[in-house]
Parts: structure tokens; sequence; C-alpha cells
């Protein structure tokens, strides 16, 4: 994708990011939150604040729903300065390549203090109505250029797909053809599905699979995936 086209592309998901949560607001599909809620950025390219066709109609996800509880969501659409100096924690969860200057800037906002919960799928096997190469369907694979290894990290995809039994948050969950995580300089987990890396100030959790955002497509055993994510937000918080 050359920056203009990028460019372009995010210029876009931001208009209908806006579009939709305003029109949800006046709708009022959910209620108003404390005004003291903590600000959460959201960077992602999986359907979480509006349905994948971008319709208002059925907009917004059992995820974001979870996430409203606690957060004043604001979704961003670059790791550019500017969007990230909206707040100090950030969800970060299959995004679209981001350019060389925002990933420099998301490292050093991370530096900085801030808190990032990168949940980079190597294999995602989200359902999507929209054809392989479309640019608005989400990336099949995490679009790593770099970031990981400048944190010590590696993600490497399954050779065989299928549900995967996991632990975050303090919660056991359920992932969809998770990746691994190998290197050095943080904390992995015994089975490879997460990294727990203090960056100089900040910290960083990844995890190698986004699916686990969509509980219910991945049955019963999920029903704590989301109650995971958000107590390993708060983690990353204090």
């Amino acid at each position: 994708m050359t920056r203009a086209r990028g460019g372009a592309f995010a210029a876009i998901i931001v208009l209908l990011i806006g579009a939709a949560v305003l029109a949800r607001s006046f709708r009022m599909v959910h209620a108003p939150k404390p005004a003291d809620n903590p600000v959460l950025l959201l960077l992602t390219s999986l359907p979480l604040v509006f349905s994948e066709d971008f319709s208002v109609e059925g907009g917004g996800s059992r995820a974001l729903t979870a996430l409203e509880t606690r957060y004043r969501v604001v979704p961003i659409s670059t790791t550019g300065a500017p969007d990230l100096a909206k707040g100090r924690l950030l969800l970060m969860a299959q995004p679209v390549a981001q350019t060389a200057e925002n990933l420099v800037e998301l490292d050093e906002w991370v530096r900085r203090g801030g808190r990032i919960l990168l949940l980079a799928d190597p294999m995602l096997e989200w359902p999507s109505r929209r054809p392989l190469g479309d640019p608005l369907r989400p990336p099949p694979t995490f679009a790593d250029t770099g970031l990981l290894a400048h944190w010590g990290l590696r993600i490497d995809a399954p050779d065989q797909r299928g549900l995967r039994n996991g632990k975050l948050g303090g919660y056991e969950i359920i992932t969809a053809t998770p990746g691994t995580l190998s290197g050095r300089g943080c904390t992995i987990s015994t089975d490879r599905l997460v990294a727990y890396c203090r960056i100089d100030r900040g910290k960083a959790t990844v995890v190698a699979d986004a699916d686990l955002l969509d509980p219910d497509d991945l049955g019963k055993g999920a029903d704590h995936n989301l109650d995971a994510i958000l107590s390993e937000l708060s983690r990353l918080r204090h």
C-alpha cells in the first residue's frame, strides 16, 4: 500500500467511524458512560465499532459493549503522534499496516509511558463477507513491518488450524488458530501465546491471536474472552 493510498484509506475509516459512533449516540444504542472513565484508544481493522458493511444498523459489537463498561473508547486511525496523544492506553487489534514513521511514533509513545495491548494474529479466522484483497477486509495476517522485532519478539503462524485453549488476564480463553511468540527481553507464556514486555517507562502485552475478540464465533468455552481482555487492560494501567 502506498503512502497516498494508505492515507486515503485511513481518512475513509476515520469518517466512517465518526459517523457510526455519532449515529449510535443519537439513537442511544449505548447508555452514556461516566465522564471520569479512563480513555481507551482503539485501533483495529476488525468490525468492532460498526458492522462490516459500515452500516449504522446493527453497528457495535459485543467486544465494544464490554470495553465501554470500563472505558471511554476513542477510535483512532493511525499510530501517529496526534492520535496517540489522545490517551495513554491503547488496544491495537489486527490493525492495517502502519507507516514506518507512525511505528517510530508508537514506539516512542510506549517508551514515554504508554501502555498497549496488541492482538497480532498471523492467521486470522474472523468471518468476513468481503473477498480476499478487499482493502476493507481485515488483513489475514498481522502486518508486522519491524515493530515486534524492535521489541525483541518474533511471531510465527501455526502449522494447523483450529481452536486452542489459552490464558490471559487470569482467565481461561479460547483462541482460533493462534500464532506463537518467541524472543528475548519479554516474558513469554509457556504456551507462547502471550508476551509481557517492559519497554523503558511503558508496557506492552502482545497476544498472537485476534479472533478471541469474537467469542460468539468461538463457542461456549470463550465465555471469558472479553473478561480476559478487560483484566489485561486493567493490569497494564497499573
